[in-house]
């Protein structure tokens, strides 16, 4: 299997990601196209020793900055590193493509050159969440700030399937973010998409409130792009400064010194469950192709841990499963059709 990674994207350039995805050459039995400006990739692989005849690179003389509109992309910038990787995914070249870089420009590439599943109006971001009980994956996260009911809809099947085929989960619990349990709370969307869910042959147990994401009583959490991403930065805040103040409270004093060597095991597990470096990526559900994209900030970990997912994705055929729930459930007359390249 070949997987294409833009060499490019990324807080910290291409050496995170060149070691990552010489890790997953190494590790994984794949191979891996890195897309880039060909005579800088070269001759960092070759200051760094990697050398594996699966580590290949295909050039592409533009770069997409992290400040720029994702929409200049389609317009501007079709030799960059992140739209030649989407091509490679369109043109059967690789079987899936991966970017640390421009969010928004991995959603508009994914949407111009990969297009959204038939029936699927708008793709979702599905990230993964450590509870209580194991994971859970929350859609969308940053794909679409504004939200109908009917796309939430979609998200609820699709994240159906990414939590059955992905983490082995049968019969996922699927749950709508919403601020109360019951059917009448929430806004006006939510309220529909309830509705919406309880029709759909998935296992929907209503409403789960903001401090029942992490408590493991829900598989899939569903909610608008908008709440998404600003219960995971959150969250991500929320992590970090718990970390910081264990870290403060057992270094201040001679007893916490004193015990830091019986708590470091269990410490040092923790910190993998809710290292975002353990998942990888988050995938853009909806598109026809597998696309992951990884956090700005990855490491080689995380590069390397974001092939191994997309490698899964591939191997368990999801966008066919997803293609066939939304044909069979959404293929109706209130189907309105694709509405536009989301938000």
């Amino acid at each position: 299997m070949r997987i294409a990674v833009d060499a490019m994207g990324g807080d910290y350039g291409p050496p995170p990601i060149l070691e990552g995805a010489y890790q997953a050459v190494r590790e994984l039995d794949v191979e891996v196209v890195l897309v880039g400006e060909e005579g800088s990739l070269k001759e960092q692989l070759r200051r760094a020793n990697y050398t594996d005849p699966r580590l290949t690179i295909r050039h592409a003389p533009q770069v997409v900055e992290m400040h720029e509109s994702p929409a200049a992309v389609a317009r501007k910038k079709r030799d960059s590193s992140i739209w030649i990787a989407t091509e490679l995914v369109k043109s059967g070249e690789a079987s899936a493509v991966i970017s640390a870089g421009n969010t928004g420009a991995s959603m508009v590439a994914a949407f111009f050159v990969l297009e959204v599943i038939k029936g699927v109006e708008r793709p979702a971001i599905a990230t993964t969440l450590p509870t209580l009980t194991g994971t859970a994956v929350m859609l969308d996260v940053g794909a679409n700030v504004d939200c109908t009911s009917r796309h939430l809809e979609q998200f609820a099947l699709m994240g159906n399937e990414y939590a059955k085929h992905l983490y082995g989960k049968p019969n996922p619990r699927v749950g709508l973010l919403s601020i109360g349990e019951e059917d009448t709370k929430g806004n006006e969307v939510t309220k529909e998409a309830f509705k919406l869910l309880k029709a759909l042959p998935i296992n929907f147990i209503g409403n789960v409130e903001g401090r029942d994401v992490y408590s493991g009583s829900a598989d899939v959490i569903v909610c608008d792009g908008f709440i998404g991403n600003v219960a995971l930065k959150i969250s991500e805040g929320v992590a970090d400064t718990i970390k910081k103040l264990l870290m403060k409270e057992l270094a201040g004093s001679f007893l916490g010194r004193l015990a830091y060597p019986l708590v470091a095991g269990p410490l040092l597990r923790l910190r993998r469950r809710i290292d975002y470096a353990e998942f990888g990526g988050a995938p853009l559900l909806g598109v026809n192709g597998v696309c992951m994209i990884c956090h700005g900030r990855s490491s080689a970990k995380a590069i390397k841990n974001a092939i191994k997912r997309a490698k899964a994705m591939v191997e368990s055929r999801l966008n066919e499963l997803i293609r066939r729930d939304i044909e069979e459930s959404l293929a109706s007359p209130r189907q309105s059709g694709q509405e536009g390249v989301p938000a």
